[in-house]
């Protein structure tokens, strides 16, 4: 009874869900470009270690950077995770300096075995979010411009462990990506005439992910883990349109200037990425990851009125460590440290400048009593710019916490 209030729990959360993740911690005017700001598949604990996952792989945790991961919950084990974050952002162009506060839910997973060698996963996640609000002076009035929205994924996985290929795991996930950007231009004259140009972009489009890793011990505690994923490129679904409104006339009535289908004219690029890591039993874990995304050359149409945007390909190097001291003994010695970093060059550009991010990374998994459930506590700190130009310098720092239900779901007590 307990695990099936657990579970209702749980599916009334993912379901409101789906209509509060695009509300997340984009503070950025960069985030006006594009798709917004890019979001990886990473929990509250793996953003703690840098945001890795590509080789990570844990009977404990979920990791849908990786469906392959999914192969390693044992038999009995159910999970749950979902995470929310808290966002401080402060930013200065020289000129002028802002600040702001901003989060909400994060993402919601949960993983479950499904025979001996399979294990499953689904779960809501950010894919981009968009969020910001700055004003130019221009001749004779002023601009300002205003965005929010996001897409986001809805996604289920399966794994395998092939029993002729020891230590091979392999993974799919198929999502489904969904979610609504407005871009808004205000002008506004002098003379007390102003005008709101709204480009709209709304995103319904499937998504998928394949995985591999590959589990070679070393020692008796020792061994390495090599994890790959793939994602193909592919032409989006859905439609973007442009609306005109006249503010300042008595019908304030709405003019739709343009509308246009995402397909052939909007497209996503496919993305790579690698990941080895090292783990001595259930104490120490340290693993790089590499993420490569060639943005240069995809399609991304723009509407009358708004200017176009530019891309550059995307990488990223990210870095962590978590370190149990004994998984088995006395609470403290059971809390997990983590510690991380990443670089990464995003995907737009803003006239010839490229924008860069690094972020440092700190955190905690302290474990609930009396059972194998994890609090997930985690800090980062975050710089991002343009570069040669510098233009706009941002500074974010993230509180993210995420509860990790570990559950024995499928246990059966038996009386004799």
């Amino acid at each position: 009874m307990k695990q099936n209030r657990f579970f209702a729990a749980a599916a009334l959360i993912l379901a409101c869900s789906v209509f509060q993740l695009s509300a997340q911690d984009a503070l950025s005017p960069y985030s006006r470009f594009g798709y917004g700001t890019l979001r990886d598949m990473s929990t509250s604990s793996q953003r703690a270690m840098g945001g890795v996952g590509y080789a990570m792989q844990s009977g404990r945790q979920i990791n849908a950077m990786n469906p392959a991961s999914y192969a390693a919950i044992d038999s009995l084990t159910f999970l749950f995770d979902m995470g929310v974050n808290l966002t401080h952002f402060n930013g200065s162009d020289g000129d002028t300096k802002a600040s702001d506060w901003g989060g909400g839910l994060d993402y919601i997973t949960l993983q479950f075995p499904v025979g001996k060698i399979l294990g499953a996963s689904f779960g809501l996640v950010p894919y981009s979010t968009t969020g910001y609000s700055f004003g130019d002076k221009i001749t004779n009035g002023a601009y300002s411009y205003q965005g929010e929205g996001g897409i986001n994924m809805l996604y289920g996985g399966i794994a395998i462990r092939p029993p002729y290929v020891k230590g091979l795991s392999v993974g799919a996930n198929i999502g489904y990506l969904f979610g609504t950007t407005r871009n808004d231009n205000f002008a506004i004259a002098n003379n007390g005439s102003s005008a709101l140009f709204e480009r709209v972009v709304e995103v319904r489009d499937y998504h998928v992910n394949i995985g591999v890793q590959y589990n070679l011990p070393i020692a008796r505690d020792k061994r390495f883990v090599l994890g790959v994923t793939y994602s193909p490129g592919k032409d989006l679904h859905g439609k973007t349109y442009g609306i005109k409104y006249d503010i300042d006339t008595e019908s304030n009535s709405p003019d739709t200037t343009q509308v246009m289908n995402l397909r052939k004219n909007y497209t996503l690029p496919h993305t790579i990425g690698a990941g080895l890591s090292f783990n001595i039993d259930n104490r120490l874990s340290v693993e790089v990851d590499y993420t490569y995304q060639p943005w240069k050359n995809v399609k991304f149409t723009p509407l009358e009125g708004f200017d176009g945007t530019k891309f550059d390909n995307r990488w990223k190097i990210a870095a962590g460590v978590q370190y149990t001291p004994n998984y088995r003994g006395s609470w403290i010695q059971r809390v997990n440290y983590r510690v991380g970093a990443y670089h990464d060059r995003d995907y737009i550009k803003v006239g010839i400048n490229n924008v860069k991010r690094q972020g440092l990374t700190l955190g905690f998994g302290l474990p609930a009593p009396s059972s194998k459930s994890t609090i997930n506590l985690g800090l980062e700190y975050c710089r991002r710019q343009a570069y040669p130009n510098p233009l706009v310098k941002e500074n974010y720092f993230y509180i993210t916490l995420g509860v990790n239900f570990n559950e024995l779901w499928f246990w059966q007590n038996r009386l004799r």
